[in-house]
């Protein structure tokens, strides 16, 4: 896995908006016996999600989650360097839905816009991403992260059907020289690819395709076994890397998976009680969007008043991982609304 950190990067706030149409579980008795939606959401935690209408985008989503944030932070449009646009749902295939935001938020023609294909940990590779940028010189940073994974799930899959949800999100990354390091760690197993898939979509499939390789296809316990054979050891790694202990991270934001591979991530690494908070409940699975929802709403309180440390992790679809410290985190604003 590699390692490294960077000086000077500060998050000065996070926005995230959702899709109004929410779904809870009772809503899928038309495909699922009672019994079968019983043993998902004891095992999942899910009890309900948010789904984008449709032609409702994760750009979208984003979309209005920058405009919040920007609003909020009182940044102009000129002042932001990057932007960078994390999800495996895009907006459409050329161009990449970056430069449409772009447009969209009437940024600088001097500023950089890219796409990041990655799910479960494209947060935490476009949080690094963002640090990177701005320790090459940059000063503001708009990473956007979103997915609406609902769109490309079949619906008589208790697997996936009641698993995910929607969101977008919205986090500015600005420069300060007195800043402490923050840490990265990141890792890919590409071997492991075809545990988590879309096979449609591409140029690999690019004739007529079947519905069947639109959809989302999950195989549950191997992805169960490489989260809970990764995450610990990450966490663990960061921590030393960064001379911390498990008791010295006031909030492990982390990938909002499961809610039994979060618990059974607490119990191992024997996180205090409160440290990591769970909101899969309420939201679903949103993929990329996941930790900064979390930091919208369970942990908004703590991350927005004194300093904070602050470890986040995501993992999963690739098969891909990465883990960031952040020693004091201090938001100037968070939101979460529905759009």
């Amino acid at each position: 896995m590699s390692k490294n950190s960077v000086k000077g990067v500060t998050i000065q706030g996070v926005s995230c908006a959702v899709p109004r149409k929410q779904l809870d579980n009772q809503s899928f008795l038309d495909r699922f016996d009672e019994k079968t939606i019983a043993d998902v959401a004891k095992l999942t935690g899910v009890l309900t999600r948010h789904i984008a209408e449709p032609g409702q985008t994760a750009g979208d989503l984003c979309f209005a989650a920058a405009e919040r944030l920007l609003a909020d932070l009182q940044w102009a449009p000129d002042s932001v360097d990057a932007l960078i646009f994390v999800s495996q749902t895009p907006d459409q295939r050329m161009p990449a839905t970056a430069c449409i935001l772009h447009g969209r938020l009437g940024l600088s023609t001097e500023c950089q816009a890219f796409d990041v294909g990655l799910g479960c940990s494209g947060y935490v590779y476009g949080t690094w991403l963002a640090a990177a940028l701005i320790s090459a010189g940059l000063r503001r940073v708009l990473l956007l992260a979103g997915d609406t994974s609902s769109q490309m799930l079949d619906p008589d899959d208790r697997g996936t059907a009641m698993l995910f949800g929607d969101a977008g999100s919205a986090t500015a990354f600005e420069y300060n020289e007195h800043a402490p390091l923050t840490y990265f760690e990141l890792g890919t197993d590409g071997t492991g690819a075809q545990l988590l898939t879309v096979p449609a979509g591409g140029y690999r499939l690019c004739g007529p395709a079947s519905a069947r390789d639109n959809t989302l296809h999950m195989d549950g316990s191997a992805v169960f076994g490489f989260t809970i054979s990764t995450v610990p050891p990450l966490i663990k790694s960061i921590l030393q890397q960064a001379n911390l202990t498990i008791s010295d991270v006031d909030t492990f934001a982390l990938h909002q998976a499961n809610k039994f591979i979060l618990q059974h991530i607490e119990k191992k690494l024997k996180i205090p009680a409160g440290a990591l908070p769970i909101n899969i409940e309420q939201f679903g699975n949103t993929s990329s969007a996941s930790v900064p929802l979390l930091l919208c709403t369970n942990t908004a309180e703590r991350i927005t008043g004194s300093p904070t440390t602050l470890l986040m992790a995501g993992f999963g679809v690739g098969l891909s991982w990465g883990a960031a410290v952040f020693s004091d985190v201090r938001l100037q604003s968070t939101s979460v609304f529905e759009v």
